[in-house]
């Protein structure tokens, strides 16, 4: 096993490591966002409008609404991403990281919006109004692709049980360990408390993920919100505090992102390296999974749900992200904190400089809130992906074995999942990226129709 979990982590290491996967991720995004003329600028406006309730009629096919699908596709990528993954990210790659994050996130707008309107244009919904859409929808109706299709709908079967479900359960025990400090030394006491966590993990998210998406999106569209502006208020605390350092909190990011003379050329490499991995893997742009549940909206204009979509790369990485780093940056954590403090240890001693041990309750609280979130979000993700695969009749099976999971994840060391997991959220990219690249001129088409018809609101 351990040679397994050595060769597996050498390969995820190289596959997100690897600068042609990035360029091939963010240089997507560019291309996407030349070719539809900035949307994510032209349509924000009217995205939000949207995501209000604006411009919707009722009776149109699907089963959410805008919010609802906007909040269970934030379920899934606002996640330890948003925490542990920052922190990673300047820890490793210098300040400069976050400067490169918020790059991945603008291009990633337009991907956003390119992968959620393909869904929506070629979607199935079924006599009973329930609606399978995704990437693997695209592939088979729009390119007739049905290989391609077969592979993205496993590569996302497979990562909804890794990345999706038992790293997030871990990630909840790394959460209640911050809000519980003797438990870090403490193994037996640790691995009862993750038992317990983990069946009760298990029965609530069974309670949310049996009644399908309907349900998904109305927990999800109560949690979003609450745990979002719970961290972004903490955040601001932080900011406020330290209001005259930020100016030069900016000039320290600029800096170490784009001046080679200031720190070298080989930090600004490691810079935009893990700047825009961890700004990729915290909001998916590219990888193809949130569009599943975009899919699911309550619209008959494709393009509707497209400009919706794109408001999560701004939400997760342009203001959740950027609170982190800022909140690192500002209180100097990344240069006073202990070596071994990389990940969400370092955001925990960040908001514990200036909101002493409600600082780690936070951070803590936030960990168990968006792994959970990320759970009932994924779970709909593998269960579309089942759907897909083997028909109705692998769903509640699916299901089943996705809450049992949990327990698994919860009580488990989990390097080699997380390995896994990194290689899949890659593989599921290849397929959605040919799909995003050879159908572009349908978006294009689909949006510039859009805009025309109601020029008078955007």
């Amino acid at each position: 096993m351990e040679w397994l979990t050595e060769a597996s982590g050498r390969l995820a290491g190289f596959l997100w490591g690897n600068p042609v996967t990035l360029l091939l991720l963010v240089g997507t995004g560019l291309y996407l966002t030349l070719r539809l003329g900035f949307v994510q600028l032209r349509g924000f406006r009217h995205g939000v409008a949207l995501v209000q309730g604006k411009y919707t009629h009722p009776g149109e096919p699907g089963q959410v609404s805008h919010f609802q699908a906007l909040s269970t596709a934030l379920s899934g990528t606002v996640g330890t991403g948003n925490i542990a993954g920052v922190a990673t990210a300047i820890a490793f790659g210098g300040p400069g990281a976050l400067f490169w994050m918020w790059v991945t996130a603008f291009v990633g707008m337009a991907t956003k919006f390119t992968e959620s309107t393909l869904a929506l244009k070629f979607r199935e919904i079924r006599p009973d109004g329930t609606v399978a859409g995704g990437p693997m929808y695209t592939l088979l109706h729009g390119l007739k692709m049905k290989r391609m299709a077969w592979l993205f709908a496993f590569f996302a079967l497979i990562a909804s049980f890794g990345i999706g479900n038992m790293v997030q359960a871990n990630s909840v025990v790394d959460g209640l360990v911050f809000l519980f400090p003797e438990l870090h030394d403490n193994p037996e006491g640790r691995q009862t408390a993750a038992l317990f966590l983990g069946v009760g993990m298990a029965l609530l998210v069974g309670l949310v993920i049996l009644g399908g998406i309907t349900r998904i999106a109305k927990v999800a569209s109560t949690i979003v919100p609450f745990m979002a502006v719970l961290y972004i208020c903490a955040a601001l605390i932080i900011l406020l505090s330290n209001l005259t350092e930020i100016p030069a909190a900016f000039g320290v990011i600029l800096n170490h992102a784009l001046n080679p003379w200031a720190v070298g050329g080989a930090a600004i490499g490691e810079a935009i390296r893990y700047g825009v991995a961890r700004g990729l893997f915290s909001n998916e742009a590219g990888l193809g999974s949130s569009a599943i549940a975009h899919a699911a909206a309550r619209t008959k204009e494709p393009t509707r749900e497209g400009l919706v979509a794109m408001l999560e790369p701004f939400i997760d990485t342009l203001i959740i992200c950027t609170l982190t780093g800022l909140a690192i940056v500002v209180t100097g954590a990344y240069l006073d904190a202990p070596e071994e403090m990389r990940g969400a240890s370092l955001t925990a001693y960040a908001f514990s400089i200036n909101l002493g041990s409600g600082g780690a309750m936070v951070v803590g609280g936030g960990l168990m809130l968006f792994a959970f979130s990320t759970m009932i979000a994924w779970s709909y993700y593998g269960d579309r992906a089942a759907y897909f695969l083997f028909g109705d009749k692998a769903v509640l099976p699916y299901r089943i074995v996705f809450v049992l999971l949990i327990v698994v994840g919860a009580t488990l060391s989990l390097e080699l999942v997380w390995n896994l997991s990194d290689i899949t959220n890659i593989l599921m990219a290849a397929p959605n990226l040919i799909a995003l690249i050879l159908l572009a001129g349908v978006a294009v088409k689909l949006k510039n129709t859009y805009f025309r018809e109601h020029q008078d609101k955007i």
